[in-house]
């Protein structure tokens, strides 16, 4: 049953209407239109994409970048944060000079500054149930690139009841994990395909998973996962390839390994008689 605070997209193209390229925009997105997978009327695609990106943190900061330079036509930024000198040391989206600076407006800039035909709506809270009603049915993909597990069911939760796509990630200290969630739609078996939370049926217990202010992480990881994560998105606007829908890929930086899990939709419990 759908929530009726979200407006129904069949197809999960772009709720906005497609335009031509411009001279400039066909020589910035040469490589791309070369791709047949792409062309040019992925890249249209691509400009009339309307995405929000949960977090211009340690993922949100190469989402962030990859998206922009694709030519991802409007981008969200969802984050009450701001810039602090530990951040640097993975956030590559901000620099010494916005230290003490809202992430929204540092990352904003550096949107700006790479691609000029990209249009950023900041949000300059911490994304809820609340902030997802005011303003997700704008978008047609949600990136939620948090760490913490509060964050990512409701963004799973919001994703599902707007019946659109959601791609998540998470990292730990040397090693990762991404997965895109589309729950609302059938798979080729015919069946509907899985939700967050039949991936992770349970928050873990507050404290049972510390953070990286606590143990650590290697800035490199966040850049390989949140590249990732911007891959998944690209796919999904322009329906190429195969997302990571109903897949857990995960990374192990310490042995360059890379596995991948599958998992399905959980079947209900059925009622049994007393």
């Amino acid at each position: 049953m759908t929530d009726p605070a979200f407006p129904v997209h069949e197809s999960h193209v772009s709720i906005a209407p497609m335009e031509p390229l411009s001279p400039e925009e066909i020589a910035r997105y040469q490589r791309h239109i070369l791709l047949p997978e792409i062309g040019g009327a992925g890249q249209q695609k691509l400009k009339a994409a309307r995405v929000l990106v949960i977090g211009a943190g340690g993922l949100g900061a190469p989402v962030l970048q990859y998206l922009a330079a694709a030519g991802v036509g409007t981008v969200g930024i969802a984050d009450d944060d701001r810039v602090s000198l530990s951040n640097l040391q993975r956030q590559v989206i901000h620099d010494s000079g916005t230290i003490g600076e809202l992430k929204t407006e540092s990352a904003a800039f550096a949107i700006a500054r790479l691609n000029p035909h990209v249009k950023v709506i900041r949000f300059e809270e911490r994304f809820s149930a609340e902030s997802a009603r005011r303003h997700l049915s704008g978008f047609d993909l949600l990136i939620d690139g948090s760490d913490n597990f509060d964050t990512r069911y409701t963004a799973a939760d919001a994703a599902e009841a707007a019946r659109i796509p959601l791609v998540t990630g998470a990292v730990g200290r040397f090693d990762g994990s991404v997965t895109v969630v589309k729950p609302y739609e059938t798979g080729p078996d015919g069946t509907l395909n899985p939700s967050y939370r039949d991936l992770f049926p349970e928050k873990p217990p507050a404290g049972l998973i510390p953070v990286c202010a606590e143990t650590g992480v290697i800035g490199a990881l966040t850049g390989v996962i949140g590249t990732l994560m911007a891959m998944e998105a690209i796919k999904l606007v322009t329906g190429t390839g195969e997302p990571l829908v109903g897949r857990l890929l995960l990374y192990d930086a310490m042995s360059a390994r890379f596995d991948t899990i599958r998992y399905r939709r959980r079947r209900p419990k059925q009622n049994q008689a007393s």
